[in-house]
């Protein structure tokens, strides 16, 4: 049976879009009240989302204008950079991780905070991409993602799910924190979507590539089967292009000479399983086309300037 989506042949930014399965660092409601200003910090590797169910509030991220947020608005930041949630500009803030919270589980939280006055009801989380795919897409995304609610074709999707998970979030039945994981899947991945659908952002780079109709099915082909043994003709061939017109446009729209792509992808795939999985270091080596651990541990060793074992022996974030 082919594992692979049966979509992303003809949509290869539909199989980037198949990669992006988070794994939850925390989520919280919050229950403020104005005055309030909650201080976010940086999340180095992670997206943080927030959607509003109840009331006003302002975001506000360094470097880009600050924003109101609504009933049904969510809004991604997708880099991990700190930023703040207030009632108003200027509103003092406090440091997310200096507030009183109720632990509801492991990984879900309850905040009440502020002075009594106009109520804000959010439900916020801060998650990871495992998958080095999902990952370079995130990199490509701006500082701040916004979607409002009320414009069609979003609000139906994002009405229903919203109310899914604000009951989800006031109730928290048996299996409620599983049931807000897979909501919030649904919710960034289809900002995201919403983004790419604005077009202005996928005329360059990776994106664009993923786009581009021979360009595509090379990188979809190169994601697929990591240890065939690749060189510049065999993907030009697959792109049916000449190796001189394919390597300069490769390099063109992604940014960096075709091999060098393979072999990033490859160390990407190898630092991720070496980190989150039980294979070991000639296993890997091998699933990547490495005929032997020594040919693997110099390459790895190579691009990120540390032996795999290295990698294989750091304790997995939580």
């Amino acid at each position: 049976m082919n594992p692979n989506p049966p979509w992303d042949t003809a949509d290869p930014l539909g199989e980037a879009l198949h990669f992006l399965r988070m794994s939850g660092t925390f989520y919280c409601r919050s229950e403020v009240t104005a005055p309030w200003g909650v201080d976010l910090p940086p999340m180095p590797d992670c997206l943080m989302f927030h959607v509003v169910t109840a009331g006003r509030c302002w975001l506000q991220v360094p470097g880009e204008p600050m924003r109101q947020l609504q009933p049904g608005d969510l809004v991604l930041v997708p880099h991990g950079h700190g930023h703040r949630l207030l009632s108003e500009p200027g509103a003092p803030a406090v440091g997310l991780f200096d507030l009183p919270r109720e632990i509801a589980s492991e990984r879900y939280e309850v905040l009440r905070h502020g002075g009594g006055g106009d109520a804000v009801q959010m439900i916020c989380g801060a998650v990871r991409f495992e998958h080095p795919a999902a990952r370079h897409l995130v990199q490509m995304l701006p500082a701040v993602i916004a979607v409002d609610a009320s414009r069609p074709p979003q609000a139906e999707w994002m009405y229903s799910t919203l109310r899914f998970m604000a009951t989800e979030a006031q109730q928290m039945r048996p299996g409620g924190e599983a049931v807000m994981t897979r909501l919030a899947d649904i919710l960034v991945i289809q900002a995201i979507r919403a983004w790419l659908e604005q077009g202005s952002a996928t005329h360059t780079g990776w994106l664009r590539a993923l786009q581009d109709r021979q360009l595509g099915r090379v990188i979809v082909r190169i994601h697929r089967d990591p240890a065939h043994p690749w060189t510049l003709a065999s993907l030009a061939a697959e792109a049916a292009m000449s190796r001189s017109a394919f390597a300069a446009r490769f390099t063109q729209l992604v940014g960096e000479p075709a091999m060098q792509y393979v072999t990033r992808w490859r160390m990407h795939l190898a630092e991720s399983w070496l980190k989150e999985s039980a294979t070991g270091v000639a296993e890997t080596g091998a699933r990547l086309g490495y005929q032997s651990e020594a040919a693997f541990s110099r390459a790895f060793k190579r691009y990120t300037g540390r032996p795999p074992g290295a990698v294989r022996r750091q304790p997995a974030v939580a």
